[in-house]
């Protein structure tokens, strides 16, 4: 009675579900990562030797690993800033709105909640490089020849990715946007209003830095999705055209479940990893020093 007691009153038994379910599907599969990563483990059954950190070391030394990196940081750099200003931008306009802005809403939301795979095949048949994508046919119809490959040259198809993802996921940087727009006090646009403040003065003076908590939440969920583009990728492109979109978790996956190497594939996981966790340290970090400045 006693023991049941001690675990009722310290909560324990409330949460002992969620740290029993979170130790089965995410701590062991972790630990049993790591330890595939040091071994031969072959997705065959074979090998499973221990190997230590020669896995670690093939990869560092692996070009196209490397390549494979700066792709995905090329196409977070590219992403990031256009997903998070264009969701401010549908934010402020759907807030001001006040006719019909339930549609506005919903249909700026609602490519969101599309599957990723309807999503690539979708853009895939607008901008297919051909007569038979929609995107040359409009331009076709008003004289325009373009004859840009979409998805077939180097120069455009980071772009045309980069592009099906804003259509895809800015739907969520808006709802939190709108969210936020919604939680700040209406008395401080009065006083703003009172002072003489224009549209201008009262977006850079009240609604910005009022927003400006959940702009640091948008920016570092964005950079965390962007770092794990894999998806619209494999779809669209399959790393194509000569591996110029192929992402980290892409070649992750081909020499896990192409090239069958589970342990170097998680190897090369498990580095990308570090490197999440590095960046999401260091934007934190950034905006702390920003919030400490701005108290005082």
């Amino acid at each position: 009675m006693r023991t049941r007691r001690h675990w009722t009153e310290h909560g324990l038994a409330f949460v002992a579900p969620f740290f029993a379910f979170y130790a089965l599907f995410l701590l062991w599969p972790l630990a049993l990562g790591l330890k595939m990563s040091l071994g031969s483990d072959n997705i065959t059954g074979q090998g499973g030797e221990f190997v230590g950190f020669d896995n670690y070391a093939e990869a560092l030394k692996d070009p196209d690993m490397w390549s494979s990196l700066w792709n995905t940081l090329w196409f977070t750099a590219l992403s990031t800033v256009p997903l998070v200003l264009t969701g401010l931008a549908m934010a402020l306009i759907a807030h001001h709105l006040r006719f019909a802005d339930w549609l506005w809403r919903l249909s700026w939301f609602a490519p969101f909640l599309l599957p990723s795979g309807v999503v690539g095949l979708l853009w895939l048949w607008i901008i297919y490089p051909s007569d038979f994508g929609l995107a040359d046919q409009l331009l076709d119809t008003v004289g325009l020849h373009p004859g840009i490959g979409w998805l077939t040259d180097e120069r455009y198809a980071m772009l045309s990715i980069v592009g099906t993802t804003l259509w895809w996921t800015v739907g969520f940087n808006f709802l939190l946007y709108l969210a936020g727009l919604q939680a700040i006090p209406r008395h401080l646009y009065e006083a703003a209003e009172l002072d003489g403040a224009n549209a201008w003065q009262r977006l850079r003076r009240v609604t910005l830095p009022m927003l400006r908590r959940t702009t640091g939440v948008v920016v570092i969920l964005q950079l965390l999705a962007s770092l794990k583009i894999f998806d619209q990728v494999y779809i669209m492109t399959r790393g194509g055209p000569d591996e110029s979109t192929r992402p980290l978790l892409l070649y992750v996956y081909e020499h896990g479940f192409t090239g069958y190497r589970i342990g170097y594939a998680s190897a090369a996981s498990y580095l990308f990893f570090a490197l999440i966790v590095l960046i999401s340290l260091l934007q934190l970090r950034f905006t702390r020093r920003a919030r400490q400045e701005n108290a005082v």
